[in-house]
């Protein structure tokens, strides 16, 4: 073990899962240029440059290329530096890698990976920070995941681009730079299985990718404060880890779902649904939701900072779900985003 950040953990899975299978290529807008995707992909473009192949300004291209290769049987993994441009590529992704195995009675099998990177701070606005993982985990045939850290980033990518099912993994700009624990050999984590972040007794944040690093901010702050929080990072949002949100909520009596992605009609919406149709008698207070106002994100960074939910919101949701008094913003304490620009 020795610790890698969350974009090198990203970058060696796809190296040592290239040399383990030759048929593994990975294609995308400046996958082989001097930055490679925030360096994720200049390691693999070193050791296999016929692999790592840069594609033209087309989203629908890339995607439809992939598709068509998946079909063949190879397993591309396809990037795409901006979430928000996958909109041009929804008829692929929607209308056939998604649907193609179960109209073929599964005969035909769709193994790709889309990494799709998402972000937010410094002036993205509202065409490039947009975090749609409710969009992609509605459609039937896609997977989506999301991981926290570097340990599930490396393993979940491994599992992903084995799996022979279509999959978004879901990448947060502002975690490239967090560190942690990595095991060098390759390792592969279950898709669809979450993970306990944080150990707690008084509530549990249900949460996942960079609202789990959020999360952790507010139980050290709750913790001076005597409470105990629990954090379920559920890693993919579809498969959801419904038995270990269930555990934790069974034991704690109270949830606060945290989301990247807007409130209405998202996967706050549905991890909420599941613990009140599942779980109502054991809930001591109603269901908190902390994610995005429904509205397009600004791009003055004064606006911003007020758009995004923070530690500081989750703190004091959990206080009001305790019927605690509120702390105040100074107490808590705000840490201004270290990401810059351009993309």
């Amino acid at each position: 073990m020795r610790k890698l950040k969350y974009k090198e953990a990203i970058a060696e899975a796809l190296v040592q899962a290239m040399k383990i299978d030759d048929s593994i290529f990975i294609m995308g807008e400046g996958a082989d240029d001097l930055t490679g995707i925030f360096g994720t992909t200049l390691p693999a473009a070193k050791e296999f440059p016929e692999r790592v192949m840069d594609m033209p300004l087309s989203e629908a291209l890339i995607t439809g290329a992939g598709t068509g290769a998946a079909m063949a049987g190879m397993r591309p993994v396809m990037v795409h530096a901006r979430n928000d441009f996958l909109y041009l590529a929804m008829d692929q992704i929607v209308n056939h890698a998604a649907i193609w195995s179960e109209m073929h009675g599964g005969g035909v099998k769709i193994p790709w990976v889309i990494r799709a990177i998402v972000g937010r701070g410094w002036g993205n606005a509202a065409q490039h920070s947009q975090s749609l993982q409710a969009i992609f985990a509605h459609i039937p045939g896609l997977k989506v995941v999301m991981p926290a850290t570097p340990y599930r980033a490396k393993g979940l990518l491994i599992s992903a681009i084995k799996d022979d099912s279509p999959v978004m993994f879901i990448e947060h700009r502002s975690l490239f730079d967090l560190e942690g624990f990595v095991p060098q050999e390759p390792y592969s984590l279950p898709l669809g299985r979450g993970n306990i972040f944080r150990r707690g007794k008084d509530l549990t944040f249900v949460a996942f990718s960079f609202m789990v690093a959020e999360a952790g901010k507010a139980a050290v702050v709750l913790c001076e404060e005597g409470i105990e929080a629990e954090i379920v990072d559920v890693s993919s949002v579809k498969p959801l880890d419904k038995e270990l949100i269930s555990e934790s909520v069974k034991k704690t009596g109270r949830a606060v779902v945290l989301d990247t992605g807007w409130k209405s009609f998202g996967v706050s919406a549905e991890i909420s649904a599941m613990i009140n149709e599942e779980l109502f008698h054991v809930l001591k207070a109603p269901i908190r939701r902390i994610a995005l106002p429904d509205s397009p994100t600004p791009c003055s960074p004064i606006l911003e900072k007020a758009y995004y939910p923070s530690a500081a919101d989750i703190v004091n949701a959990s206080l009001d779900l305790l019927g605690r008094a509120r702390l105040p913003e100074e107490k808590i304490g705000e840490e201004e985003t270290k990401f810059s620009g351009p993309f």
